[in-house]
């Protein structure tokens, strides 16, 4: 029931923090993406390695995994490799990443509810361990623009079934000024301005000419 006298300057809970969240990464393999069709496939992989990079800017526990990486789709993608070289790739054999003992492992042991998960494919590496973990009681946002079906129609109808059952869709930009949250925030300011320069196409040329033109303490 709504009460005035509680109203305050203050987040919401459902936000996502660096302090409340995890950042699972799913089958962003070669062979994964030949198959993909739902939409321009550089352009999935600039979502995907922008959002890995603002993991690592905000220190937000990562998992990474692939299927079949040696005997079919191939390693993980080189450029979100290159994000996170020393991190460990947890491969699988099953589809559902979330019957992966070591895998369910390593995102219990970050301790966070909401899992932030991006993959190939929509409708079968995404749906399958986003509907495992919400029957489990963790909280998923979907990241539609770092992940992808083998058409439109497979994206769209796997993302109204993760929805249905409770996920959150959004997209690698918002992920990452949702982290940000505040620009006076300057600890993360410089690592975001760069993320978003390199992958927030005509955004970040917009902070490279409000840089230019107003200075290097432009934000927004």
């Amino acid at each position: 029931m709504f009460d005035i006298n509680k109203v305050q300057a203050a987040p919401s809970k459902d936000l996502l923090t660096p302090d409340n969240a995890v950042m699972l990464f799913v089958d962003h393999q070669p062979q994964m993406f030949f198959g993909t069709g739902s939409g321009d496939r550089a352009a999935i992989i600039n979502s995907t390695v922008g959002l890995a990079k603002a993991a690592q800017a905000f220190d937000v526990p990562t998992v990474l995994t692939t299927v079949a990486a040696e005997s079919f789709s191939g390693p993980l993608l080189p450029q979100l490799a290159e994000v996170f070289p020393k991190h460990e790739v947890i491969d699988r054999t099953t589809m559902n990443a979330w019957e992966d003992e070591a895998l369910v492992a390593a995102v219990k042991a970050t301790g966070r509810k909401k899992i932030i998960l991006s993959g190939l494919w929509t409708e079968v590496c995404l749906v399958l361990p986003a509907l495992s973990a919400l029957e489990q009681g963790y909280e998923v946002y979907v990241v539609t623009d770092a992940s992808g079906g083998v058409s439109p129609a497979a994206h769209e109808h796997a993302l109204q079934r993760m929805i249905a059952a409770g996920a959150v869709p959004v997209t690698w930009v918002q992920v990452l000024l949702e982290l940000q949250r505040d620009w006076a925030r300057q600890e993360t300011y410089g690592a975001v301005m760069e993320i978003v320069k390199a992958h927030a196409g005509a955004y970040g040329l917009g902070v490279v000419y409000a840089q230019s033109v107003i200075g290097a303490h432009a934000a927004g």
